[in-house]
C-alpha cells in the first residue's frame, strides 16, 4: 500500500485464522464468503507479506469465471454527463482536492480561488445541451455549500435557527447563489433525462437543523425529478478509518441509513469504495460486508464501483500520510474480490478515470463488466491530479471493448435498457437517450 504512516492503533488488522486455499475454494464453489475469506483473497494469504502473484492470478481467474456466469460477455456503458454544482465545501476530507473553502466564495473575499458555483439556470442549459446531443443520464455530485438548503421550507428553518453548528450562511453572502437542492434537481430534469444525484453526505446536508428523516428528504427530491442516488461519500465504511481521512463526514451508520432510506422511497442506488490510502485489507473486507448486508435488505444497488485513491495534490499526500495510492495488484484484487463477495450485486464497474484505458480494460477480465460512461465533464479526479481524460466517445468504447473480444452494450442507468452495438456498423453514437439518434456525442 502507498501509506507511510498507517495508524497502528487500528483495531481491524488483516489477520485471520482462515487459509487462502480454503477461501479460494469457497469462492470457486460459489459459497457465500465471510470477512476472513475476503481478507485472505485480498492479501493472497495473511501468513506472508506482499502479494503472491501466482495466487493473485488464481483469484482473478475465479472472479472472471463468476463474471461470465452472472453477466456473460457484455461490457456496458452509459451516455452521461457530469454536472457538479459547486466546489464550495468546508468538510475538510483529507483525500479530496475537489473542494474549495467556502469562505473564498463570499462577496467579501477578494482573491481568485479557481472554484465554481452554478445557478439552476446554468445547470439547466448545460444539461439541455447534453440531452440534445443524446445523453441518457446526468450525474451531479457537489461540495456542501453553506447556502444550500433542501427547499424553501428548509431555508426558513435554517434562517430562523440560532444554532451555530449548522454550516449555514444566507445566499446573499455569496457571489453566486446555488439556490436549493430541489431547484437544482428540477433544473437538471430536462426532458425526462435520468438524474443521478444526492449522495448520503449531500442528503445529510439537506436535512441539517431539522427533525426530518432521510425518507422525507429523498421523497421531496424524487418529486423534483431525482431518479437514482450515487453511493459515493462511502470511502471506507469503517469508522476508525473515517475518523482519520474524513472526520467531519457522516459516519458509517448514517451513510447506511441514508442509502436504505433512498431505497425505501423507490430510488435505485449505486455503491462505492475508495481505497488505497490509510486503510488495510481488513477495512476493505468489512466495507464489502456492509454493502452486501445493505443489498440483502434493499435490493436497490444496481452496481458496485471500486475507486482507487488518487493521491496527488491531496491533503493526505501533502501531510506526508501517504506517498502513493494502491498498487496495480491491489486494484485488480479489489475488483476481483468485489465480484466474488458481492453475490447479490450484479454489476461491478471498472473506472477508466481512475485506472486509465489499458488497466481499465484489464479490470474487465478481473470480474468487472461495466466501463462507466461518456462523462462529458469530470472534475473531481482531475483536480486531485488524475491523469486520464474527461470524456469517452462511443467509438472509443466500441473499439476498446471489441478489441478484447467482449460485446459493447449501451445501457440505461438502471441496466434495464440495453442496446448491443455491432462494431462494424459505425459511426457509433447513443440511441437510448430521449433525443439520441445514433449521432456521435463528440468528435476528436
Amino acid at each position: 500500500m502507498g501509506n507511510l504512516n498507517q495508524p497502528t492503533s487500528f483495531e481491524h488488522r488483516p489477520e485471520t485464522e482462515q487459509s487462502f486455499e480454503n477461501a479460494l475454494a469457497k469462492a470457486r464453489s460459489g459459497d457465500r464468503l465471510d470477512v476472513d475469506d475476503a481478507i485472505e483473497l485480498l492479501t493472497t494469504g495473511t501468513e506472508r507479506d506482499g502479494i503472491d502473484l501466482e495466487r493473485k492470478e488464481r483469484v482473478l481467474e475465479a472472479a472472471d469465471r463468476r463474471r461470465a456466469e452472472v453477466v456473460g460477455e457484455e461490457v456496458t456503458f452509459v451516455a452521461n454527463l457530469n454536472n457538479n454544482i459547486t466546489t464550495a465545501c468546508n468538510t475538510g476530507c483529507l483525500f479530496c482536492n475537489f473542494k474549495d473553502r467556502s469562505e473564498q466564495f463570499r462577496t467579501t473575499y477578494q482573491d481568485d480561488h479557481g472554484g465554481f458555483t452554478k445557478t439552476p439556470d446554468e445547470s439547466r442549459e448545460i444539461v439541455r445541451d447534453a440531452v440534445e446531443r443524446g445523453i441518457y443520464e446526468v450525474t451531479s455530485v457537489s461540495g456542501l455549500h453553506p447556502a444550500f438548503a433542501l427547499d424553501d421550507e428548509h431555508r426558513e428553518i435554517l434562517e430562523s435557527s440560532d444554532r451555530g453548528d449548522l454550516n449555514y450562511r444566507p445566499p446573499e453572502e455569496y457571489e453566486v447563489d446555488p439556490r436549493t437542492y430541489v431547484e437544482q434537481i428540477r433544473a437538471m430534469a430536462v426532458d425526462g433525462v435520468h438524474v443521478h444525484s444526492m449522495t448520503p453526505e449531500e442528503a445529510y446536508h439537506a436535512r441539517r437543523g431539522t427533525d426530518w428523516s432521510y425518507e422525507e428528504v429523498f421523497r421531496r427530491l424524487k418529486n423534483a425529478g431525482l431518479d437514482s442516488v450515487p453511493g459515493t461519500a462511502a470511502e471506507i465504511l469503517v469508522d476508525e478509518v473515517r475518523e482519520v481521512i474524513c472526520p467531519a463526514k457522516i459516519d458509517t451508520g448514517e451513510w447506511l441509513e441514508a442509502m436504505e432510506a433512498a431505497a425505501n422511497v423507490g430510488l435505485d442506488t449505486t455503491a462505492t469504495i475508495m481505497y488505497g490510502h490509510v486503510d488495510n485489507e481488513a477495512h476493505r473486507a468489512l466495507h464489502l460486508d456492509r454493502i452486501r448486508e445493505l443489498q440483502d435488505r434493499t435490493g436497490n444497488i444496481t452496481e458496485f464501483v471500486p475507486l482507487s485513491f488518487v493521491h496527488h495534490d491531496t491533503p493526505l499526500a501533502e501531510r506526508g500520510m501517504v506517498d502513493s495510492g494502491a498498487t496495480v495488484h491491489e486494484d485488480e484484487l479489489m475488483i476481483a474480490v468485489s465480484r466474488l463477495y458481492l453475490d447479490n450485486v450484479e454489476h461491478i464497474q471498472s473506472s477508466w478515470v481512475k485506472y486509465g484505458d489499458a488497466q481499465g480494460l484489464k479490470m474487465l477480465s478481473c470480474g468487472a463488466d461495466d466501463f462507466m460512461g461518456t462523462i462529458l465533464s469530470e472534475e473531481i479526479t482531475k483536480r486531485a491530479g488524475g491523469e486520464y481524460g474527461e470524456f469517452r466517445s462511443f467509438q472509443e468504447y466500441v473499439d476498446m471493448i471489441s478489441a478484447i473480444g467482449r460485446v459493447p452494450v449501451e445501457r440505461s442507468t438502471d441496466y434495464e435498457k440495453r442496446r448491443r452495438i455491432d462494431p462494424e456498423d459505425g459511426p457509433h453514437g447513443p440511441e437510448l437517450g430521449l433525443n439520441a439518434d445514433g449521432t456521435p456525442l463528440v468528435s476528436r
